[in-house]
Order: C-alpha cells, then structure tokens, then sequence
C-alpha cells in the first residue's frame, strides 16, 4: 500500500513528543537499553545506559512517570503508565530513554504477549508499515538510535502504524537503528527492531556482516578438547595415580582451531562466532579431589588463573593466537574470549601480593562459604584453591577490569563470554564497561559481551543493559526445552512457550541472549534423552565410572536434533557446544569434555550433522529467522507453532514432540506477502518443520 506524503503528516493518536529536529550527532550511537519498572520504586544508574558519557541534565518525564529526584549517577523513577518516556541531555546532545513496566507480564507471561510486527516498507515514501496482534495500541513510541522521532512521523491508524524514516538517518556511516514501542492502555506490546543501512532498512543478507550481532550463531569449545594443532606445546601431568587422564590436559590448541577455521568446519556449519574457552596461564600442578574414582585436575580447562594477562603456553604462543584471530576475521568469523573475574588461583602472584582481596571464607554465622551459589551468590568461594575476589572494594575493581581488557586491546578479540557473572557485584560490571567504551582505542570496535548466570529472569536482566552485558545465556529457556523434549517431568510444550514469552518481556523482543544446546558444565542431552543417563542419576559418578552412551539411538537423537532446530529458529543467538551438531554421548564434567570428533560417525549423527547445518544455512540467508519479530501462533502439550517476521517476510516454524505426525491448523495474520488465513501444517513426530512463508 502507499502512504501520501498528507497522510504522513496527518494528525492520529500519536506518540506525545513535540516536532523537533534530530541530532544528526546522536548522544549514543549504541542504541541504550528499555528502562524496566520491575517493582514500585526504581533506582537506575545513568551509566546503565549511556556508558562513556560523563554529564546528564534536563530530565524531563513522560505523561504517567514521576522522577524522584536524580544526582550524577544515579535518577529514581515510579509510573502508573506501561510505556512513556525520559527526555535528557547527554553530554549536552539530546536523548531519549523508553521506560516499560513489565511487572504485568510477570503475572501472566503464559498468554500470547501482544505482538507489534513489520509488513513492509514503501521506498518512495521512506515508510515501515506495522500490524499488531492482539488489542490494538493505544500509544507508539518510535526512536532512531537514541532520539525519539517527531508526533508526525508516526501514524496509528485503525490497522496499521505508518512510521516515517528521518531523513537524517541517510547521512549515518554506520549502521544504525530504529525501534518501534507500543502499549494498550494495560501493557505493552512486544517491541520492533529495523536494522539501516544509508538510512534504508536492511532488506538482503549481503547487507548484514559480523559486526550485527543479532546474526550470530555461536560455537562453543573447550580448547584442550577441540584439536591439536602443535604437538611442541603438548604437555600432560603424566601422573594416573594423582590425576585420571580425563582430568589431564589432552592437547588441544590455539593452532587446532585455525586449522578447523581453515579447512571450511565452522563455514560448512553456518558458524560466525566462535567462543573459546579461557586462555589465561594456569597452574602446572594438580588441586581439587573428588572420590569413587579418587583423582586431582589439572587446568586443562583453563578456569584457574595464574597469570591473568598471560597466554596459556600449552594453548599457544602470543603469534600463534594473533594469527588464529586474523585467519578467523579473513573467514568473516567473530572470536570471543572467555575470561575469568570471579576468582584467582591461590598461587597467582596478584592474589599473594594482596591476600586481603579475597572474600571472606567464613559465612557470618561459622560455616565455610564454599559453593554457597545462591545464600552467599557475591561472596563464595568456588573452592578451597580459587579465593573470590572482593569486587565491593573498588581496588579490585579497578585492578581486575584492567587486566581484562588487556585482552581486547592486545588482541584482536570481538568480545568476551563472562565467567560467574552473578557472582561478581554490578559495580564491576559498570565499571568494565565504562573503561572499554570510554577508551579511544576501543571506542570503535564491535565489541559484544554475553554473560554466564544461573537464576530467574529478574537476576539474569539485571546485567543486561547497555553499560553492563549485552545478553547472557538462557539458561531457563534451555532447562525447560531439555525437560520437556527429553520427557523429565510433566512440562509441556505450552512451559516452552511461556519461558519464550518470559524472555520476550524480561529481555525484549530483540535480544541476543544464548539459545543453548549444552555446556561445558551440563551433561549432554542426547545422553538423557536416550535414556542411557538417568534423570535423577549423578552424571559426573556415571561419566566416571561407566562408559555413558546414548541408550534409546532413534529417540535420543532426534530429541538432540529438536533442540538444536529449536535454537537456530527462536530469538536470540543459537550456541552449540562443541559435539551437539551431531550428537556427543557423555555425562558431566568432565565425560561432556571428551575429546572432539570430526569423522567416524554412526549414522544417526551424520543425519543430525546434516541436518543441523541445513538450518543454520538456512537461518544464515534468512532476515526474518535472524531480524525478525516472534509471534506465537500456537502451543499444546507436544505442539507448538510460531513466525519470525521482518519487513512482511515470514518464515514458520512448527514443533512436534510426540512419536507420531500431526496436522496442526494455525491463523496467518494480516498484512504479510504471503496470504492470511488458515493454513494446515502437517509435521512429522519429533520434528521440527521451517517453511519460508
């Protein structure tokens, strides 16, 4: 449909801003993060948002908020509204924060959230269209980067929203954004997210690189495991009576992956960013205990640090990881880096120079504070040999977020994967980010950081803002998809839907957070779901003391497959763990860590490796599966249906987790290009069907 340039500038139920001119030096050209309203009285940290500017003034309150009072960190805020906005100079340059009060959703996030989505946009007006499922809006907020766009640039009619695109937008260099909020009166709707480039929407997968990271796929490894590249820097404990050989180091190198990297592996499976596991020197001798089978660890894992601005040299010389990083960004790939803040070796040369750095051992009433995760999550000690770090005193702080951008600024890494995330206090947090996004040799680099915290939805999004972490890993996503697909419990496919529809409010529509398909730290599904590993079985004694398969082959590896089909197609970043693309038997640590296969498959993972590449090449050449907005169509006990839409382009994808096929009849929303209407899916048992619309 067209728009004329007099309906443009009509005169509808509008966003309340006031025309003015855009900045065509925007306060922040990362776009800063939704403010949530989560309980009755909020207390926010300026920095939260815009974090390398220095000065913040002039805030002036949407209809519905009230701001009790602000100082030069932080402001605090109530609101009766479930969206308005915050008006402020940022460094003197005007800016705009959305402010949403989620706390509905917490009531009721197993219902379909009112989704805003995109239909299309018209290139001779310069104009995004939108529909909505659900109530209609009350009320459309539109932003470009971080300034809200004037009342007439955007028009609610009855059935559809008409968002101008500011003409400033074309002379950006960069990329750049714009976001679309609406609410009825009750709640807001899910939020739309349109990548430009010129000042035009990305319309081709030639337009997106690297640097976007809502196209990611990520692939996590354990470098000692992976493949051995230089058999100089080979070395073992070499001690079976101390250490088992599974506990022991293995081999695995920095120069293993730029082989892999070089011989099409990561290509082939639609990988652009790997995760590396840590490269900090660790200790060359053994610590920790564990019973039936007795044995000490070395640091194959890397999790101990030594020397914490120090390359492992059983990983790698300091040539040898600059040339992976080259070899890995000549392949168009990212590198993140994961990096330990939580915790020192005991025999690290900064921990003995400065033993008061470490949190007390000792709870308040006399027990040991070891492995405390939750009562004592800011103080506890992993164990007896790697001291927490005290991140209250602002020393440590400031010492340990140096050290770990000695990483970025000597390397070229494109981010980091966090260690312990919730165990570390969000002062660190704030101050890490400032100093990287405030450095001039920093300033410019895409530099993106996922986190690594066990917990609900409110403790995770805590450090998820823009001057803190760019996303974490869905762990309540993941838990819940392994429960129901692998068949622990009595959850169905209807607790998926609804832990999808907890991250769209806890995280937005748009997140990044990690989809999962195992952890170093997890026992591997395809193992659970066979039924070789038991639910309720210690998966660490039977990954050491019997050989642990896959049980039930037919079974456990199409579950294996589901989730990983699942992960590439929901929001968020997909993120397979070294040996899940096929389907790697194991228990937990350390039988998930069993050296890397690349041949020699049975035929059950070679079906799962083909298949599993087909969907990340698909997802890989798809703008809705990688931009686009979620809506639910449907959810049943073993069924559930849902589209990725971007710019009216859809692609369906429909879950059924019973042993027979199904017919599943769903309703086609309005204003796609392909036709509205009933549609009848037929999806065959434990299977995962993607159609592009």
């Amino acid at each position: 449909m067209k728009y004329s340039l007099s309906l443009l500038a009509a005169v509808g139920v509008l966003s309340t801003s006031c025309s003015e001119k855009l900045n065509t030096t925007p306060a922040n050209w990362e776009r800063a993060s939704v403010v949530t309203i989560t309980c009755d009285s909020m207390v926010n940290y300026f920095t939260d948002y815009f974090p390398a500017a220095t000065q913040f003034s002039e805030l002036q309150p949407g209809e519905g908020l009230t701001l009790h009072g602000f100082d030069t960190e932080t402001f605090a805020l109530t609101t009766k509204k479930p969206l308005t906005t915050l008006k402020l100079k940022v460094d003197g340059e005007p800016a705009t924060l959305v402010v949403e009060d989620t706390r509905v959703f917490k009531q009721d996030y197993w219902q379909f959230i009112n989704t805003l989505y995109t239909t299309g946009y018209d290139k001779q007006q310069n104009a995004l269209t939108l529909r909505w499922k659900g109530e209609k809006p009350a009320q459309v907020i539109a932003l470009w980067q971080n300034q809200q766009l004037p009342a007439e640039s955007v028009i609610l009619a009855d059935e559809e929203i008409v968002v101008k695109l500011p003409q400033v937008a074309s002379s950006a260099k960069q990329r750049t954004h714009l976001r679309v909020y609406a609410a009825t009166a009750e709640r807001a709707l899910s939020d739309v997210l349109v990548l430009l480039d010129g000042g035009k929407p990305v319309t081709s997968q030639e337009q997106l690189t690297r640097h976007d990271p809502e196209t990611q796929i990520l692939y996590s490894l354990m470098i000692d495991r992976f493949q051995n590249g230089n058999k100089a820097n080979d070395w073992q404990y070499n001690k079976p009576e101390e250490v088992l050989p599974q506990a022991d180091y293995q081999g695995g190198d920095i120069a293993g992956i730029t082989q892999k990297i070089e011989d099409g592996f990561f290509q082939a499976l639609g990988i652009n960013t790997l995760w590396i596991s840590p490269i900090t020197q660790n200790p060359y001798d053994v610590w920790g205990q564990y019973h039936n089978p007795d044995t000490k660890f070395t640091g194959y894992h890397g999790y101990w640090p030594i020397y914490i601005t120090k390359v492992e040299e059983r990983f790698a010389t300091d040539e040898e990881l600059h040339h992976m990083l080259n070899v890995a960004h000549q392949h168009n790939m990212n590198v993140v880096l994961d990096y330990v803040a939580n915790h020192l070796h005991i025999n690290s040369p900064l921990f003995q120079a400065h033993p008061e750095w470490a949190t007390d051992s000792i709870t308040p009433d006399g027990r040991r504070n070891f492995e405390l995760w939750d009562e004592f999550r800011l103080t506890t000690w992993f164990d007896v040999h790697i001291p927490s770090l005290n991140y209250e005193m602002q020393e440590v702080a400031d010492q340990l977020t140096d050290s770990a951008l000695f990483w970025v600024k000597n390397f070229e890494f494109d981010g980091f994967r966090h260690d312990a995330c919730k165990h570390i206090p969000l002062n660190y947090w704030r101050t890490f980010t400032r100093k990287m996004k405030s450095d001039p040799a920093l300033r410019n680099r895409d530099l993106w950081m996922i986190g690594e915290t066990y917990g609900d939805a409110d403790l995770i999004g805590s450090y998820i803002k823009t001057g803190m972490l760019n996303s974490q890993f869905d762990f309540n996503i993941y838990h819940t998809a392994i429960d129901v697909l692998g068949g622990n419990g009595s959850n169905t496919m209807r607790n998926i839907a609804a832990a999808v529809n907890e991250s769209q409010w806890a995280y937005g529509a748009h997140h990044t957070m990690g989809n999962i398909s195992g952890n170093h730290d997890k026992a591997r599904f395809v193992s659970l779901a066979g039924g070789d590993l038991k639910w309720d079985e210690d998966a660490k004694a039977a990954g050491w003391n019997r050989h642990v398969g896959v049980g039930d082959s037919v079974r456990g590896y199409a579950k294996q497959l589901m989730l990983n089909k699942l992960n590439l197609t929901l929001p968020g970043v997909p993120c397979i763990y070294q040996g899940d693309e096929y389907g790697q038997e194991g228990g937990n640590d350390p039988d998930n860590r069993r050296f890397m296969r690349f041949d020699g498959y049975n035929r059950f993972e070679q079906h799962n490796l083909a298949e599993v590449k087909k969907f990340a090449i698909e997802r890989r050449n798809s703008l809705p599966l990688q931009l686009g907005d979620y809506m639910l169509l449907h959810s049943s006990d073993t069924e559930m249906v849902f589209l990725r839409i971007y710019l009216g382009e859809a692609a369906l994808v429909a879950v059924n987790n019973s042993e027979n096929a199904t017919d599943i009849e769903v309703e086609i929303p309005a204003g796609l290009k392909c036709e509205a209407g009933k549609r009848t899916l037929h999806v065959e048992g434990n299977d995962v069907l993607l159609i592009k619309l």
